[in-house]
């Protein structure tokens, strides 16, 4: 019984130990790991927005002009300029500087330019305009038909030219609006002793029109007018007329830039006048000035003079 006891035993051990050889480790407690140290979010830098123009008290501006800014194009380069940069709204009023000037004396215009110095300066010394600045130039031309009737080409004294004009009885128009050009036109008829504005004789014709219709009417009749270059540039490709008479130094066509006077006319914008004539005189619309056409026309159709004198041209 004693051997049978014991072998019980020893089976009970062994079955113990193989028992206790397959029972699965135990697992370790976990070990408490600190969270990492994290940093607070930084904030995105503040970027500070573009600085923006800001609005004029009164952006509504109107700017009474010659034809021959608007007509050869300039304008159009021009105004889109100075609104985006100054944020004035401008109101482009093209008619003969006579007219112009005459808005200006009547206060309804804000600032002007404008081509004819000696009218010019009738206004300044009425007391119309507050400021006078010298802007550009460019030069008139006698342009007419290829056949030249009045045997005018190669003439180097415009008043010569249109002493040959009257005397031949050629066709010639006028624009007969009191504008810079009108102006010139006259000028030069009363240095050649020839009045036809006053005389009507049937070859002088006024068109009462600005300068690109008047270059068409010149074209139709086959007939000689004065015109600036630029305008006629600008129009060359629609007109059957050719550069007869040039660079007579009497030809040539100086622009300034006025401000209408607020203490004639209190309501007018006195404070966008001076943006534009400050604008339009600086270095850098300057140079925007002396290359306009220049891709075009492969030559400038105006010349920039912000930077000289009225003697320095001979006024």
């Amino acid at each position: 019984m004693k051997s049978h006891s014991n072998l019980l035993f020893g089976l009970v051990l062994a079955l113990a130990l193989v028992l206790s050889a397959c029972a699965p480790a135990a697992t370790p407690e976990p070990t408490a790991v600190a969270a990492p140290l994290t940093q607070p979010p930084t904030e995105a830098p503040t970027v500070a927005p573009p600085p923006t123009q800001s609005a004029p008290a009164n952006s509504d501006l109107i700017l009474a002009t010659t034809t021959s800014t608007q007509d050869s194009g300039l304008l159009d380069v021009l105004i889109p300029m100075f609104e985006q940069e100054t944020g004035y709204k401008v109101k482009v009023v093209a008619v003969g500087t006579g007219q112009a000037l005459q808005m200006g004396q009547e206060g309804n215009a804000d600032v002007l330019l404008v081509h004819a110095p000696s009218s010019e300066k009738t206004y300044m010394d009425g007391g119309y305009g507050k400021d006078r600045m010298l802007v550009m130039h460019n030069d008139f031309i006698i342009v007419g038909p290829a056949a030249d009737p009045a045997g005018i080409k190669g003439e180097t004294s415009a008043v010569s030219a249109f002493q040959k004009i009257a005397t031949s009885g050629a066709t010639f128009i006028s624009r007969g609006d009191k504008s810079g050009t009108n102006t010139k036109e006259l000028a030069l008829w009363k240095s050649a002793a020839v009045d036809p504005a006053g005389t009507k004789p049937a070859w002088y014709v006024e068109s009462g029109q600005g300068m690109g219709a008047t270059l068409t009417i010149a074209s139709e009749k086959a007939a000689y007018t004065l015109t600036d270059r630029a305008t006629y540039l600008a129009n060359k490709a629609n007109l059957q007329l050719d550069i007869i008479v040039e660079k007579d130094t009497s030809l040539l066509n100086v622009y300034h830039v006025i401000t209408v006077n607020p203490d004639k006319w209190p309501k007018v914008n006195y404070e966008g006048a001076k943006a534009f004539a400050d604008w339009i005189t600086s270095p850098e619309v300057q140079a925007v000035i002396g290359k306009f056409g220049v891709d075009k026309y492969g030559q400038q159709l105006f010349v920039p003079d912000a930077d000289k004198t009225d003697a320095d041209l001979g006024l």
